[in-house]
């Protein structure tokens, strides 16, 4: 991919505010990338840091090794309690806004990296076991009534797609629009499918 990975998925522990000054937001983003892209085997410290635009050391004071950081970047849990924090009547429009306003804050999507571990057989897998047992398991505990399971994949698939389209029209309507704004036209479907 081109330039479009750095707004790629945020990992789930960064959704605390960056500190700044440190480097640590822009070795989140160059580990997505690495992760997302090639085999767990490849990427090394050394490339996440040049990527970052940091010293090795610098990653490794912050994360540790490679494995920790991996894990960090495969850590979905924060962002899905953010995503998921209000009441079932008003979820929907909850998520629409609050997914937004994230990604305009950190420059990236806090759910969307899964997509780029799509059809690959190591370690990324990871990603999408942490997704589905993070995101939509926790939306089928929270769901009521019938096809929980289902419906619950629909609302992750919605919030994937919506991050999606604001990534591929980075410089279109929806930039110009107000994260509730965008609730108003995009959480109706998102509720009809959390209320059943």
């Amino acid at each position: 991919m081109s330039g479009s990975e750095a707004t790629v998925p945020v990992p789930s522990s960064s959704l605390a505010p960056v500190e700044q000054g440190t480097g640590r937001d822009a070795i989140l983003r160059a580990a997505r990338r690495a992760f997302t892209q090639r085999p767990y085997a490849e990427v090394t410290i050394r490339g996440i840091a040049a990527d970052a635009g940091v010293s090795p050391s610098l990653v490794v004071k912050h994360f540790g090794r490679k494995e920790e950081l991996f894990n960090t970047v495969a850590d979905f849990g924060p962002a899905a309690e953010e995503l998921f924090d209000a009441p079932l009547d008003m979820l929907g429009r909850h998520m629409v806004v609050t997914l937004v306003r994230r990604r305009r804050e950190l420059k990236s999507d806090p759910l969307l990296r899964v997509v780029f571990s799509l059809g690959n057989q190591d370690e990324r897998s990871l990603l999408r076991d942490r997704f589905h047992e993070q995101v939509t398991e926790a939306l089928i505990a929270r769901l009521p009534g019938r096809e929980r399971a289902l419906r619950a994949e629909l609302i992750a698939g919605h919030l994937l797609g919506l991050g999606a389209t604001l990534s591929l029209h980075r410089d279109g309507a929806g930039s110009l629009a107000t994260p509730e704004h965008l609730a108003d036209l995009y959480a109706p479907a998102l509720q009809t499918l959390i209320t059943g």
